[in-house]
């Protein structure tokens, strides 16, 4: 008597099933795993950006720096603080400066550097502000600018220039024509700027720097001294700081610096500046602040001729 056996048509179906089954688990464990390890690669990365800005805390709405060796500038010297050089915040070189600046603007900063003697830097703003920062270059003049002139339209038919002229542009031709004809001295012009502002020139065929700020303090600018004695401007209070350790102030509002000429007020161009000892929260001497001594008065400037005559149009004559 044979025996048959009987072999259920679904069982190669069932097997099947618990094979793929079993791979579709499998990989759902690698792909668990894999999002996993990319989780804690993300973290450890966030943990060292967070790490480094909590250790120079700055903010990447840095727009703009300025770094120009002795060679070219030569600050007034209360600008150095006279605390030890022992202190726990070192001041920087050039490089690490420009270094801090572009690493919170890696997708947009940029910067120029002049040979050895200048560095440009300057980062657009992702923010809608009216506020605004500019960056533009025009016969080896380069201007960072910041701010808003509420009269630029009519600055722009003073000075016949074309309607698409931004406030960056117009500083520049300002600039330019103190620096070729110098119809006016540069106070005055300055002086009917009306709106809020703080910029930058550097003009790479002279080697000169000139920097102004609004004489109502609206655009914060700073300067301080860096570790091999270059002068740092920027609007970022703590880019400077972490730059300059005490050897830092407030750029003065309502004043101009000339590289060739000094600081001076243009707001009050018959007065000499003074400087205003400060003192940090840690009881420290840091860079003095500048301004406007009432009691004094600018000796009056001997008239000159020729070519001399144009370096009088950076102060008027009291």
């Amino acid at each position: 008597m044979s025996h048959s056996t009987y072999q259920c048509p679904f069982s190669k179906d069932i097997t099947k099933s618990k094979r793929l089954l079993i791979l579709l688990i499998a990989l759902l464990i690698l792909v668990h795993f894999f999002e996993k390890i990319y989780t804690l690669l993300g973290e450890d990365k966030r943990k060292k950006v967070v790490t480094l800005e909590e250790n120079l805390n700055l903010s990447t709405e840095t727009k703009m720096l300025g770094i120009f060796t002795k060679k070219l500038v030569n600050p007034p010297q209360e600008l150095n603080s006279p605390a030890p050089l022992n202190s726990s915040n070192k001041s920087k070189l050039p490089h690490e400066i420009l270094h801090d600046f572009t690493s919170f603007n890696p997708s947009n900063a940029f910067s120029l550097n002049f040979g050895n003697d200048a560095i440009l830097a300057y980062s657009p703003s992702n923010n809608t502000s009216k506020h605004h920062g500019l960056f533009c270059g025009l016969d080896n003049i380069y201007c960072a600018f910041m701010g808003s002139l509420n009269n630029l339209s009519k600055l722009i038919k003073q000075y016949g220039l074309s309607k698409g002229t931004n406030e960056a542009n117009f500083i520049i031709e300002a600039y330019r024509t103190l620096r070729d004809r110098g119809p006016f001295p540069a106070d005055q012009v300055l002086k009917e700027l009306d709106g809020s502002f703080g910029f930058i020139i550097y003009d790479d065929k002279d080697g000169t720097v000139f920097v102004a700020s609004d004489r109502n303090g609206q655009i914060d600018l700073f300067w301080g001294i860096a570790a091999d004695g270059s002068v740092v401007i920027s609007e970022n209070l703590e880019l400077i700081k972490a730059s300059c350790s005490k050897s830092f102030a407030p750029f003065p509002t309502g004043c101009m610096f000339h590289s060739e000429h000094g600081l001076t007020s243009y707001e009050h161009p018959s007065k000499k500046l003074k400087a205003v000892a400060t003192i940090d929260s840690e009881g420290a001497m840091c860079g003095a602040n500048f301004c406007v001594d009432s009691q004094t008065r600018k000796p009056p400037m001997m008239p000159r001729n020729g070519s001399e005559a144009n370096l009088c149009t950076w102060g008027t004559q009291a």
